[in-house]
């Protein structure tokens, strides 16, 4: 590494902020000339990153824009946050001009950019997933239908918005139109998949285009109401570590879900650097995939991050480089993370702008207060605009103290049309008690 570490952040949301966190706990960083804030650049940011690091205004999907900035600014390394740049291919572009990035290649980022792709990769290597069935067409849709529920995924990208678990006729017909004929999300096909029962677990792994290495596991709250009622939203709230799955059960799935796509990638030619997302479906010891992303997930990551003790920029550093990760091992915090997301009026279905969040002053230090969908009014106030406006996370002995913590400290935390689940955490809380 160079005496002069410099790192660019690409990305403006709750995820990207909690990367900027991290890195400016990484001993590398904090060791060079100016401290951690001086090395980390981020674009295009949030008001809440500008509070932290220097941000620059190039949008996410720039690509050339993005390469250009990386370039005046003599960064070492580029950590690409969002799904979007990474699909357009900006990894690529960095490697044209001999850039390290933290991200997979826009071919390996078809795993995410396509559920098709995803599909056919999980069945040439092996790794345990739902039945499924791929179509163009609303007839071949309701075909390929043989129950109820039954879960459309849309093909592309959809901003967290392109899954849909159809209870009946009537609404897989609707969805299908929408996706097929309507074009909601753009043109692309639609993946017909089996509903399976079980928890919801996310398992994340960094990967140096030959091996995994597994993170700490989280699960998060995708429905807007308490109760996992309404529809889905990018995320509610998120907690890590989980019940019942220790050490020794994660590296067993990470075997199952990781390894064997990073190794089946490798040999078609695409390598995987980064982060491997994989979302999971466990009922007992039956563990089987529904999606991968190929970054950090949010809000998991919001949870996840705050407990990891090992430098995140020399992770990322050594992702970036092919056998990279080789000896290593992470040190977690032993304690549990809760996170909570605020969401502003309106949300999912719409996001209300411009209202002035109050109380940020008020947080206990001890909290992390990580913005997503905020902005700088005419007036210099933090006021809200998109639809999850901020993330606020603690850290507990146990998950009833690290619940009790953040939902203490959201109190403080007020704007117009505030939504927030009241329920995240209970069943750790619950299954700790117990287990205990």
């Amino acid at each position: 590494m160079s005496q002069d570490p410099k790192v660019l952040v690409v990305g403006a949301g709750g995820r990207e902020h909690a990367i900027v966190r991290a890195l400016l706990r990484s001993a590398t960083l904090t060791a060079a000339d100016g401290g951690a804030a001086a090395q980390i650049h981020a674009t295009p940011g949030n008001p809440g990153i500008a509070d932290d690091v220097s941000v620059h205004d190039v949008a996410v999907d720039d690509v050339a824009g993005l390469v250009t900035l990386a370039r005046e600014l003599a960064v070492e390394l580029v950590a690409v946050g969002p799904e979007v740049p990474l699909v357009a291919g900006l990894v690529d572009a960095l490697a044209d001009a001999g850039i390290a990035a933290f991200g997979p290649s826009a071919a390996a980022a078809r795993l995410e950019g396509s559920k098709a792709f995803a599909k056919e990769i999980m069945i040439a290597a092996g790794v345990p997933t739902a039945g499924y069935e791929t179509v163009t067409t609303v007839e071949a849709g309701m075909s390929a239908i043989t129950g109820y529920p039954v879960v459309l995924k849309y093909d592309g990208l959809a901003a967290g918005k392109g899954v849909v678990i159809a209870e009946d006729e009537q609404t897989a017909r609707a969805t299908l139109v929408d996706m097929l004929e309507d074009h909601q999300f753009g043109d692309a096909a639609v993946v017909v998949e089996q509903f399976l029962r079980g928890e919801e677990v996310s398992l994340l792994a960094v990967c140096d285009g030959e091996r995994a290495i597994p993170l700490a596991p989280a699960q998060d709250y995708k429905r807007i109401f308490d109760g996992d009622e309404g529809p889905n939203t990018g995320g509610m709230g998120s907690y890590s570590p989980v019940v019942g799955i220790d050490a020794e059960r994660v590296a067993e799935i990470s075997a199952q879900v990781h390894q064997p796509i990073v190794d089946e990638l490798n040999r078609r030619g695409i390598p995987f650097h980064g982060v491997l997302y994989a979302g999971l479906m466990i009922d007992g010891d039956d563990v089987r995939v529904l999606e991968y992303n190929t970054r950090f997930g949010d809000p998991e990551t919001q949870a996840v991050l705050p407990r990891l003790r090992s430098d995140l920029y020399d992770l990322m550093v050594r992702s970036a480089t092919v056998g990279g990760l080789a000896g290593v091992t992470l040190e977690w915090d032993d304690r549990w993370a809760v996170t909570l997301v605020l969401a502003s009026a309106g949300y999912p279905a719409s996001a209300s702008k411009g209202d002035v969040i109050s109380g940020l002053d008020a947080v206990a230090e001890a909290t992390e207060v990580t913005h997503a969908g905020t902005a700088r009014d005419a007036d210099g106030r933090i006021v809200t605009a998109g639809g999850r406006v901020l993330n606020v996370t603690a850290l507990g002995a146990t998950p009833a103290d690290a619940r009790d913590a953040v939902y203490a400290a959201t109190e403080a935390v007020t704007f117009d049309g505030r939504q927030l689940r009241t329920d995240i955490a209970l069943r750790p809380v619950e299954r700790f008690s117990t287990a205990t």
